[in-house]
């Protein structure tokens, strides 16, 4: 990708967007493995999330950080399995978001049981921290759009 953009801000901007296209996708499997219902709330959403983590990385993230609204949580994994065999150049350590593609996998399978949020990386074990941290905020629940036919 770095060789077919032209900047480091395009490549995270196509890696957030193939995560969502992933998850976008992987909303209908995970429901049709799982049988799981609607959720009632963003804590319900956090441990779906959770779930889905487990089922398709092998990692579990733990659900901390709750905002006093209870729209807003982080996800932290000890382990993230996206950056196990992965080395960023040094000059790009900074500017690339690697695992921007969780990220947008989180967005698209919640945009598709209509729940709006937004998601960054707090802290990265790529950029040397000791964890990676994931933060998910609520935005909107989504109305449903039929066709005016």
């Amino acid at each position: 990708m770095l060789r077919d953009f032209e900047n480091v801000e395009d490549v995270n901007k196509q890696l957030e967007r193939l995560g969502y296209n992933m998850g976008m996708r992987l909303i209908e499997d995970y429901l049709s493995k799982t049988n799981s219902s609607r959720c009632l709330d963003m804590r319900d959403t956090a441990e779906k999330i959770q779930s889905a983590f487990r089922m398709y990385l092998n990692v579990q993230p733990t659900i901390t950080n709750w905002a006093p609204s209870a729209d807003e949580f982080s996800l932290v994994f000890d382990n993230n399995p996206l950056t196990e065999f992965v080395e960023l150049p040094s000059d790009l350590n900074t500017s690339l978001r690697y695992c921007g593609i969780i990220n947008g996998c989180i967005r698209g399978a919640l945009e598709m049981v209509q729940l709006e949020v937004q998601c960054w990386f707090v802290q990265d074990q790529l950029k040397g921290d000791s964890t990676t941290e994931i933060r998910v905020k609520f935005i909107r629940k989504m109305d449903d759009t039929l066709p005016e036919d």
